[in-house]
């Protein structure tokens, strides 16, 4: 690449900024996810911000789309949701048109739009984004592990409940406002998951991956007191281990081992390979419980976030 390459790249470049994506402009963002995460081996964008480019406007979040000679070359998606923390970031530059400014280009409308009050996600921690996240002045704030285990062969106690404690299947609509209130009490030190709304959940009931009969709800009485929500990457053969939780006040006598557990035979029946799961690495007692299970690190995500 030239600086002459460069210049004329700047000199097309275009970037407009959304509240609610029309239905083609949105289908042509998925193709370029789609089309970066084949050459990446990874999606650049989470789960969250692929939902969110469809259905209508959501509050706090926007949508950059970065064009070059008219053609869509880059996405980036703005949440600014949290009331305590920065507005959080992903990006992406398709393949082909990288190497020519367009990644900094984004970064610099993001920073613009947040106020320079920003966060953003690198997913994988390539080298690339750690270069982009320097160049914008943005230093390291959060490590996301993804961790693994081998589900063949899986060797893991009988799960033990605590003798008051019964386990079920999520039933949609009947559990939806429990497992709400319950998720948010269980991760109200983490936003992303603890202010998931009735929308959210409709959003992921409506996905081809979900089974009720792989979201096990564990009640004490009539109340819900944990719960592991399990997924099936079908295409990628990954079980996973969604969203476990337990209710605070009732955390102990082995709750989360046993729903764990559960999850994990579930996914081992299915015939699934392996499992994965994220957790943050500053979790300690969290990343050793997974351990302790058979878990690896197999990737890391990492956040990065601007000084002030």
């Amino acid at each position: 690449m030239t600086s002459n390459d460069t210049a004329s790249a700047a000199l097309s470049r275009s970037i407009e900024t959304y509240s609610e994506l029309p239905a083609e402009l949105a289908e042509a963002v998925l193709v370029l996810l789609d089309e970066a995460a084949r050459a990446d081996g990874r999606q650049s964008v989470s789960e969250q911000g692929r939902l969110q480019l469809k259905g209508g406007a959501r509050g706090g979040v926007r949508h950059l789309l970065l064009s070059v000679g008219g053609v869509l070359a880059g996405y980036a998606q703005l949440e600014d949701t949290d009331p305590v923390e920065a507005p959080a970031a992903e990006l992406v530059v398709h393949p082909s048109y990288r190497g020519h400014g367009h990644g900094r280009a984004l970064g610099a409308a993001l920073l613009a739009e947040s106020g320079k009050r920003l966060r953003v996600w690198a997913h994988g921690g390539h080298s690339a984004a750690r270069h982009l996240a320097q160049v914008l002045g943005l230093t390291l704030f959060r490590e996301l592990r993804q961790m693994r285990r081998p589900l063949t062969d899986l060797d893991l106690p009988e799960p033990t409940l605590p003798d008051d404690v019964s386990v079920r299947t999520f039933v949609p609509g009947r559990d939806d406002t429990d497992w709400l209130t319950v998720n948010a009490e269980a991760f109200a030190h983490h936003p992303e998951q603890g202010s998931l709304t009735q929308r959210d959940l409709d959003d992921r009931k409506a996905q081809p991956w979900f089974d009720p009969a792989g979201f096990f709800l564990a009640f004490r009485g009539d109340t819900l007191v944990g719960f592991h929500w399990t997924k099936v990457h079908a295409q990628e053969q990954l079980g996973e281990v969604y969203v476990l939780g337990v209710r605070p006040g009732t955390q102990g006598g082995g709750l989360g081992k046993a729903l764990t557990t559960i999850g994990l035979r579930h996914l081992a029946a299915q015939g699934l390979p392996t499992a994965m799961l994220y957790v943050d690495a500053d979790n300690k007692a969290a990343v050793t419980v997974y351990e302790r299970l058979g878990f690896v690190t197999h990737e890391t995500d990492l956040m990065y976030r601007t000084e002030s």
